[in-house]
């Protein structure tokens, strides 16, 4: 998390205002973020077919990602509280779903016509 003084948040902060865009890849540019909304998007509903699935996540980072996807409405938790353990699930909002579209016609043109170093 950034201090409030530095000069980074300042620059992110006008970023964000100048166009909306800025912040959604700010969202984006979270490592494993667009992973989880993939997964989800695969039919991984439960925190743990998640980890399964992306075996290097710590569980820290993907309560955390969850949680963020949550917050922007990307996609919604489910709680079956009539089952003992209670059994949690993860599938995307209609919102989520056009992002993740968009996001894989990215994935699709990085690959097709992207050159990177390395």
């Amino acid at each position: 998390m950034r201090k409030i003084s530095s000069t980074n948040y300042h620059n992110q902060t006008f970023l964000e205002e100048k166009c909306a865009l800025n912040e959604l890849i700010h969202l984006l540019s979270k490592r494993w973020l667009t992973e989880v909304l993939f997964s989800i998007e695969e039919g991984n509903s439960r925190f743990s077919t998640l980890k399964e699935d992306l075996k290097y996540i710590s569980d820290n980072i993907l309560a955390d990602r969850l949680k963020l996807l949550e917050q922007y409405k990307l996609i919604v938790r489910n709680s079956h509280l009539g089952e003992i353990p209670v059994r949690v699930e993860y599938s995307l909002t209609e919102t989520g779903l056009r992002l993740s579209e968009l996001l894989d016609g990215l994935c699709q043109f990085s690959e097709k016509e992207m050159e990177f170093p390395g």
